[in-house]
């Protein structure tokens, strides 16, 4: 079986990489895949899929279904980036100032890759498989929509895997880890108010800008003074606005950021140590401050289970040299957020390769792959859906 699934996915290789240039010459931002969208529905319903579209606003599912038996859901994320591209590729963007930075064409192939080597399968077994291609990944909100429109429903799914490419692991390789693998994600709006005035003048006047310094200083404690240092924990400031005029001391100040952490508890007492730093350092300085607190995504847990058949599969596909153990990231995905609903594991599918130039960072304008990672992730997702279904059953 995982021969088979080997080497016909490595036969799609020249078909695979067609689709993802397609994809990469004409990417859409959140919400806005609407040509991305027509095509994953298309190709389900040509593979025999039963296909729902506007799910979550843009996003497809299909159910290819074989026996009575368990589900497994594979999900790909599909939104673009806007930033815009400088890599100088033949099938560059081409659309202004939208770009495929974080490599989400490359997802949408791989599942279209195992939607195509499990169709002619599922017949032969008992259960089936659920694709799940998401909108709006990169503004934290495509898989949220598409949990409120049932996507994890009506067949409920036993069993969810995904993946996103890797630049820093090598092409070839596939990051595979049990457990913590990328951080939740939470957003906090600071403001500090005083009482604004002439800046030659300020014994008259309460400056917010003096206080959201003295803040910012304190918030860097948090996480040095307040957290074990065993524990993985980041708080970032993005933005900060105050102020029209060189010479006016402004009534308020604004701040905004980012807050990660991997441990549940020391999440949910992140928001009272930085509300304490918040109100307390401004009121030192005859201010008043504000935080605001918003969760936005627990981190991406691997179930022991699915994350051990995923290797089995990364193994069967790439070798079991070509498993590596990657180190967590900081970054967030939203595909946490169905592994609240179901087991699963999420992969990281190594894309670098330096001789391209395949070495920059997501987001980066120079962002690119090597594509002789499409077969493998297409084949791994495929596997580990196989492998999944034959665990449930018992098997």
């Amino acid at each position: 079986m995982s021969t088979n699934i080997r080497e016909e996915s490595l036969a799609l290789s020249e078909k695979l990489v067609a689709l993802r240039r397609d994809l990469h010459r004409h990417p859409e931002l959140s919400y806005k895949e609407f040509r991305t969208s027509g095509i994953v529905a298309a190709l389900l319903r040509e593979l025999g899929a039963e296909v729902r579209e506007n799910v979550g606003r843009t996003g497809v599912v299909g159910l290819l279904r074989g026996g009575e038996g368990p589900v497994v859901a594979i999900r790909a994320d599909m939104d673009a980036l806007p930033v815009l591209e400088q890599t100088g590729l033949p099938f560059a963007s081409e659309t202004e100032g939208v770009m495929h930075a974080c490599g989400h064409d490359i997802h949408t192939t791989c599942a279209c890759g195992a939607a195509m080597l499990l169709a002619s399968r599922l017949h032969t077994i008992g259960g089936s498989v659920k694709f799940i291609f998401q909108p709006a990944e990169e503004i934290n909100d495509g898989a949220k929509a598409m949990l409120s429109d049932g996507v994890m429903d009506n067949p409920k799914p036993d069993m969810v895997f995904g993946l996103h490419n890797h630049p820093e692991i090598p092409a070839g390789k596939v990051g595979v880890k049990e457990g913590g693998l990328m951080a939740s994600v939470d957003t906090i709006r600071i403001t500090v108010t005083g009482k604004g005035g002439h800046g030659a003048l300020p014994h008259r006047d309460i400056d917010p800008i003096a206080g959201s310094a003295a803040v910012i200083s304190a918030l860097q404690t948090v996480v040095s003074r307040n957290v074990d240092p065993q524990q993985p924990a980041v708080v970032s400031l993005g933005t900060i606005h105050g102020g029209t005029a060189n010479n006016v001391i402004p009534d308020s100040v604004e701040m905004t950021g980012t807050v990660r952490t991997f441990n549940a508890d020391l999440r949910a007492s992140m928001e009272g140590m930085l509300r304490r730093v918040v109100e307390n350092t401004a009121a030192g300085l005859g201010c008043k401050g504000e935080l605001f607190y918003r969760y936005d995504l627990p981190p991406v847990m691997n179930d022991p289970q699915a994350t051990a058949l995923g290797r089995r599969a990364v193994e069967a596909i790439a070798g079991p040299e070509g498993v590596v153990v990657p180190v967590p990231s900081m970054g967030g995905e939203d595909f946490a957020l169905l592994q609240e609903k179901a087991p699963g594991c999420f992969f990281w599918l190594g894309v670098g390769n330096p001789e391209i130039g395949a070495v920059h960072p997501w987001h980066s304008p120079l962002f690119t792959a090597d594509e002789s990672s499409l077969h493998i992730g297409a084949g791994i997702l495929a596997q580990s859906a196989l492998y999944a279904l034959h665990y449930l059953r018992g098997e």
